[in-house]
């Protein structure tokens, strides 16, 4: 990994600074408008090719600001390696850039980060919920999300009334 560490540090610097702590891979914190050029490079031209996105998920560090954590799972499956990268996104109004052009595997994953915390990924294909119904208002696991939740309303009669029929 020292190759792409220093591929890393050579062609974006100090924009990119090392996770510490983390026993299990390894990891950069990556500035939001640095996360396409970075994922193209990783995919495409870094010496340790990352050719899966394995996972991508994300955090509400509510009250704390920025309020989001986004994390990026990849894989090199050629050389059998991890890394993890993770954007601070503030909690106004989240946004970020898809990485379904790299990856047609996050188009999922995005979705339900949307559907779940509310954070746009512009660019992406087709953005829209994939757990809640489609004109759900709210974002569930968002931690100003109400304990007890929401009254469904008319979803769960509709589900309930189908259940019984």
């Amino acid at each position: 990994m020292e190759a792409l560490k220093d591929a890393l540090r050579e062609k974006f610097g100090s924009r990119l600074v090392p996770l510490e702590g983390a026993k299990d891979m390894e990891g950069y914190q990556v500035p939001a408008d640095l996360l396409l050029p970075l994922c193209r490079f990783l995919a495409g031209e870094s010496p340790v090719r990352f050719e899966q996105l394995t996972d991508v998920t994300a955090v509400d560090e509510f009250p704390r600001e920025p309020r989001f954590r986004l994390v990026y799972h990849l894989l090199s499956l050629s050389s059998n390696r991890r890394l993890r990268l993770q954007v601070l996104l503030g909690g106004g109004d989240p946004r970020i850039d898809s990485v379904t052009s790299i990856w047609a595997g996050a188009n999922w994953l995005e979705r339900e980060a949307w559907d779940m915390f509310g954070i746009r990924f512009e660019g992406h294909p087709d953005l829209k919920r994939i757990l809640m119904p489609l004109d759900y208002a709210h974002f569930p696991l968002r931690k100003d999300f109400p304990l007890r939740g929401i009254d469904p309303g008319r979803h769960y009669r509709e589900w309930d009334r189908g259940r019984k029929a």
